[in-house]
């Protein structure tokens, strides 16, 4: 068996291989637009190399039925090769530092959940406060948010298994990204590969301005993969 890892396609779509498994993950919301859990969905059949679409444009999605070859969609990678790190605002709290990198966001809306995770932090020293801010950090996709225990001086990352999640939106009635995790390498179609992350959230609306990222664009242009969970 291969190594797990995702290769971009030059103006194409996403090859994964080493048997990555694929699912459904669903956005439970409250109704008003703030994200309260994870559900898991459809498991898609275990396979050692798949391709899938980035395009937006497939008619099998998630997977990739070469409609990029005629759709007209822009698929260059624009992203930079940064850390994250090396980026990211930093939010010194009390008892915990969030980290805070805006544009790989994908508006999983998990930070709004309770207090905000920008109002948490600076509340940090109260414990309920803290445990708040970090399952809110770590239900974010995208990586975006991450936090740091000041009194360990670890970051604290969940636990995920190496796999990839269709994210499913139905509060919004859209579907999102491709929800990477457990720190599986992203190829770029250059060869050069992106920072290896524990969780990265990948376009595949074929309108992101950050290729191969998320920006959320999947919001403003409505993009829904006509899964059962959005109806």
């Amino acid at each position: 068996m291969s190594k797990k890892r995702i290769k971009i396609i030059k103006d194409g779509p996403y090859e994964v291989t080493g048997n990555v498994p694929l699912q459904r993950q669903i956005i439970v919301g409250d109704g008003n637009g703030i994200s309260e859990r994870w559900k898991d969905g459809e498991k898609f059949p275990k396979s050692e190399h798949y391709h899938l679409c980035r395009c937006g444009k497939s008619k099998s999605k998630p997977y990739c039925d070469k409609t990029h070859m005629t759709a007209g969609v822009d698929c260059t990678e624009t992203a930079e090769f940064e850390n994250f790190f090396d980026k990211a605002e930093v939010l010194d709290g009390p008892d915990a530092v969030m980290y805070d990198e805006s544009k790989i966001c994908a508006s999983g809306r998990f930070c709004d959940r309770g207090d905000t995770a920008w109002n948490l932090v600076g509340e940090s020293s109260d414990p309920d406060s803290k445990k708040m801010l970090i399952e809110e950090c770590c239900d974010c996709p995208s990586g975006r948010l991450v936090v740091r225990d000041k009194k360990t001086g670890k970051i604290i990352e969940p636990k995920l298994e190496k796999s990839i999640g269709i994210i499913e939106d139905p509060d919004m009635k859209i579907s999102g990204p491709l929800w990477v995790k457990g720190e599986i390498p992203v190829e770029s179609a250059n060869g050069e590969t992106y920072e290896v992350r524990n969780r990265v959230t990948l376009c595949r609306c074929g309108k992101s301005k950050n290729k191969p990222f998320c920006d959320r664009s999947h919001i403003e242009f409505g993009f829904n993969d006509g899964d059962s969970s959005l109806k």
